[in-house]
């Protein structure tokens, strides 16, 4: 206990030295947030509650553009200082595989890539970074004051219709599977697909889910078809989570986000939505625009007959963002949102999942980075939500579906792989 007592202590002593940064942000939104006070108190819960955030792509951004994410970066959204700063205790790291790579039969290695990125930052940096492999392994590296990184898979393409496969990235620390991506695959057809093959689940897909239960896999609802949701809530014997998707309620039409219904049924069966930060996530101005500008570029390309990765493309884009400004959301749009799940669905139903590395440079106002998790608990606490409340958002509803998952598997005879 002792010991323990010591590890607050030391993260308290961080904080202190590292609190200017997040003030800095929090004046971001003085014209709507509280007083000076209540700010403060903000950015102090930051470090004293565990900030679970399930959907961070910092695996596929090093991919593509390597970087020492244990130090602080100039790109990107998460490092371990903003990090720190923020108060982010277990950032899930997305194993992120595109519809571009599984469909060329690469997904299984380079899902094992990522994976083994992940395990490499935290030996590299062991008093920084711990992988986590169990909803206690959280707790336990968070009193020890390192940053857990439990993994996600997005796009369930590199299990390859083998439950063997399924077990062999259990075993490699994989807790939720994000069924599908941009592109229906061997699972599930996808919200962003016109193409569906499966009108829903494949037939693989409906014997996948009972295998993700029995490990204690969460099965994770974003990006699949609205046929293929209600067939998993049907199917799955555990709570199920959305692990970055917002709410269609506010950006009508996009079905990448959830209906009403679909959280009021997600929430009936235990599971948990986890708002996406993005702005054309949670603002219909943001994605109507967005909308508007693919159509220009895709003009744009046919009539000068382009190849889709012609450089000049790019330049089209930053002239049309120059002349037409990305109209980005706010603090206030994202908190628009959980409040609608805590209306459809309680507060026991709703966390963050909000992309970070994921939507490039689309995050709204007050919540650019990592070290933006202090403005969101102060925007919170200026709609009235206490801090048991706070803490549930920020992260024990998420840890309650993965302890219940983890409760369904030990009950089905499967041996927890915990890190601690």
């Amino acid at each position: 206990m002792m010991k323990i007592a010591l590890q607050r202590s030391r993260k308290k002593l961080i904080f202190r030295l590292r609190l200017a940064p997040s003030l800095l942000l929090l004046t971001l939104y003085a014209c709507t947030s509280p007083p000076v006070d209540s700010q403060l108190n903000a950015a102090e819960l930051a470090q004293r509650l565990l900030i679970v955030d399930t959907h961070i792509d910092v695996p596929y951004r090093l991919h593509r553009k390597p970087a020492d994410v244990a130090n602080a970066t100039d790109h990107g959204d998460f490092d371990y200082v903003r990090a720190s700063t923020g108060g982010l205790n277990a950032p899930f790291m997305s194993i992120y595989i595109p519809a571009t790579i599984d469909e060329a039969g690469e997904a299984f290695e380079f899902a094992e890539a990522a994976i083994d990125s992940v395990y490499d930052l935290a030996a590299t940096h062991p008093d920084k970074f711990a992988v986590a492999t169990c909803a206690a392994d959280i707790e336990q590296q968070f009193n020890r004051g390192v940053i857990s990184l439990p993994m996600g898979m997005e796009n369930g393409g590199p299990i390859e219709g083998r439950v063997s496969n399924l077990e062999h990235f259990y075993a490699r620390g994989i807790r939720y599977v994000t069924l599908a991506h941009g592109k229906s695959n061997h699972i599930s057809d996808s919200s962003y697909d016109t193409n569906e093959p499966w009108q829903g689940l494949s037939p693989f897909g409906r014997e996948l889910i009972p295998h993700m239960n029995r490990l204690g896999i969460m099965v994770d609802v974003s990006h699949i078809s609205d046929r293929a949701f209600w067939q998993v809530i049907e199917l799955s014997k555990t709570p199920v989570l959305a692990s970055h998707s917002s709410l269609r309620h506010f950006v009508p039409g996009f079905h990448r986000n959830m209906s009403d219904e679909m959280v009021i049924a997600l929430a009936a069966r235990g599971g948990v939505v986890q708002i996406n930060f993005g702005s054309t996530f949670v603002s219909k101005v943001a994605r109507d625009y967005a909308t508007s500008r693919t159509v220009a570029l895709n003009e744009y390309r046919l009539a000068h007959q382009l190849e889709r990765q012609d450089p000049s493309l790019m330049a089209f884009m930053q002239a049309y963002t120059a002349t037409n400004p990305f109209p980005y959301a706010t603090l206030n749009t994202v908190l628009d949102h959980i409040d609608r799940v805590v209306e459809l669905a309680g507060i026991d139903h709703v966390g963050i999942g909000s992309d970070y590395d994921g939507v490039g440079d689309s995050l709204p106002v007050g919540l650019k980075d990592v070290a933006s998790y202090p403005n969101l608990i102060a925007g919170l606490m200026s709609r009235g939500y206490k801090q048991p409340d706070i803490a549930r958002i920020l992260g024990e509803n998420t840890l309650r579906v993965w302890r219940a998952n983890e409760a369904y598997a030990a009950s089905q005879a499967t041996e927890l792989m915990c890190i601690d």
